[in-house]
């Protein structure tokens, strides 16, 4: 009898708990959901502009695979992701320890950083070319003053790449700092003081109190970048124009998608390439949710 009570008041628990998360629910059906699915089903079809959808099968996906150009931005998205996410989130977590100490103008450093967040992609995009134009930009310029000829970052398909991934890297620094910072002051300080009592260096406590205590935040910074990364479109778009002979080296994959639905007007074919970067995505969060398993402490 007192179990059947209980389970009747867990049986509310439930009910009213689903109530409460149902709007949010709905939402996420309606906003994620249901746009994967349409988009598996575009990527089934030959669809030209605003045409009819015309069924072809996995037609897209053959050509997708036959694409060179599919081949070449894979290899510029995994390139960029490979060395931006572990630079970007080695600035920031140096950036955060930094700014979490006791050291005059704090928020003001902390305001610093923050400032390419909160500034418009193309705004961002008009200054870095400027700094990187090859006749009078800021960079060539200090590079000549020590006797070296810099070359033409963003027309040259040989630093395209790395002209866009040092932006990349530049921009996502301060989010990630903020997160980091909020990781690293819900550390408890009795930890530092224990630490200190028995002699620990302060190398001896990042490694053995801060790293350790703040993995679980560090893990969402990696996982987020990460996903961020292989995203990776406004940058490219803004800094290279569509004529630039160097942008084939410097195309990530959601720039093709891009490209062939909104430029080619083959909605089909874009959707294809929507649906392999959602499973390249997965595979990576996937394998990322593996190994945070062998690195990531929770209290």
């Amino acid at each position: 009898m007192k179990q059947s009570a209980l389970s009747k008041r867990n049986r509310q628990k439930y009910f009213w708990a689903f109530i409460l998360v149902a709007p949010t629910l709905l939402f996420v059906l309606i906003m994620n959901i249901w746009p994967i699915i349409q988009t598996f089903y575009f990527s089934l079809n030959q669809i030209k502009g605003l045409g009819v959808p015309k069924w072809i099968g996995f037609e897209n996906y053959i050509k997708a695979f036959q694409d060179k150009d599919l081949a070449s931005s894979i290899w510029n998205t995994a390139i960029y992701t490979v060395v931006t996410v572990p630079i970007g989130t080695f600035l920031s977590l140096i950036t955060a320890v930094f700014l979490n100490t006791k050291i005059k103008g704090k928020s003001f450093f902390r305001v610093l950083y923050f400032i390419p967040v909160v500034s418009a992609p193309a705004a961002i995009a008009m200054v870095w070319r400027w700094l990187y134009n090859s006749d009078y930009g800021l960079i060539n310029y200090l590079l000549s003053l020590i006797g070296i000829n810099g070359p033409n970052w963003i027309g040259d398909s040989h630093f395209v790449l790395i002209a866009v991934m040092i932006v990349g890297i530049w921009s996502g620094v301060g989010y990630n700092m903020i997160i980091l910072l909020g990781g690293l002051q819900d550390i408890p300080k009795s930890y530092y003081e224990a630490a200190e009592i028995d002699g620990a260096s302060s190398i001896r406590k990042f490694f053995s109190i801060t790293l350790p205590m703040l993995s679980p935040t560090l893990f969402f910074v990696v996982t987020t970048s990460f996903i961020g990364a292989l995203q990776v479109f406004d940058l490219i778009f803004m800094m290279v124009d569509k004529a630039n002979p160097a942008i084939k080296s410097a195309q990530s994959i959601v720039y093709l998608f891009y490209r062939a639905t909104f430029v080619n007007n083959d909605k089909g074919y874009g959707a294809a390439i929507a649906i392999i970067l959602l499973v390249i995505i997965m595979f990576c969060t996937f394998i990322q949710m593996q190994l945070q398993k062998k690195w990531v402490h929770y209290r």
